[in-house]
């Protein structure tokens, strides 16, 4: 979005010089607010460190509903880590002067790209190659033929709906406050604050939870049969 003024852009308008530096930005936010939780650890959890516990417990429970708390446990730090840097990443796109990464295909493939990958290693894994692939072929045997490629497709377009959903949004959040700052600069913005930074938290959410969802069924290949 070259129209829209980000501050990195008084350095350069080169869109992976704004996409890198956005990026890293969001990556150097969620590093400090861990660093911040963890500096001085209490029984009694306050300030940053309430805010994280309260964080890791509710994506603890989001994925003991998807898979049991053993397996949640097992996956949490990788979703957890997940949500927390495309939620900030998606937080900075509200503050004016600065662009969310996520609104790049680049940082959103990546993320759908390495969970997809993650997800499909872990059901090989945990289940074997062979069994792990026999789930793709259905119940009923003289169907293998037709239902292992509609799975094949089926995977794949886990990986492009991941991405494209968490960029569309993303993308159009951006562009509807473009919309608003052009037409009304100073007081109309502050109202749709509220419903961005809503969305910001809703879309990872979402990625989250269909983290949990994905690695979820490819570890419990051999239970479906």
């Amino acid at each position: 979005m070259g129209e829209l003024f980000t501050f990195f852009g008084l350095i350069s308008h080169e869109k992976a010089f704004i996409y890198m530096t956005h990026m890293l930005l969001a990556a150097g936010i969620a590093l400090v607010l861990v660093k911040m939780a963890m500096s001085n650890l209490k029984v009694v959890p306050t300030g940053a460190q309430n805010v994280m516990e309260a964080y890791i417990s509710g994506v603890l429970k989001m994925g003991t509903d998807v898979m049991g708390q053993e397996a949640a446990r097992r996956y949490l730090p990788l979703v957890a880590t997940i949500g927390l840097f495309v939620g900030i990443a998606n937080l900075i796109g509200v503050v004016p002067g600065f662009e969310a990464p996520t609104a790049f295909l680049e940082f959103a493939f990546t993320l759908a790209l390495a969970v997809f990958v993650y997800y499909n290693f872990e059901g090989i894994r945990r289940q074997g190659v062979v069994n792990y692939f026999k789930h793709f072929l259905g119940p009923v045997w003289w169907l293998y033929w037709l239902m292992f490629p509609i799975e094949i497709v089926s995977h794949f377009s886990r990986l492009v709906s991941l991405s494209f959903r968490l960029f569309g949004n993303v993308k159009g959040d951006d562009m509807f406050l473009m919309v608003i700052l052009m037409l009304a600069p100073w007081v109309l913005p502050m109202i749709p604050y509220a419903l961005l930074t809503f969305m910001a938290f809703l879309q990872a959410f979402i990625f989250m939870m269909l983290t949990y969802v994905y690695i979820g069924s490819a570890i419990a290949v051999e239970e479906h049969h």
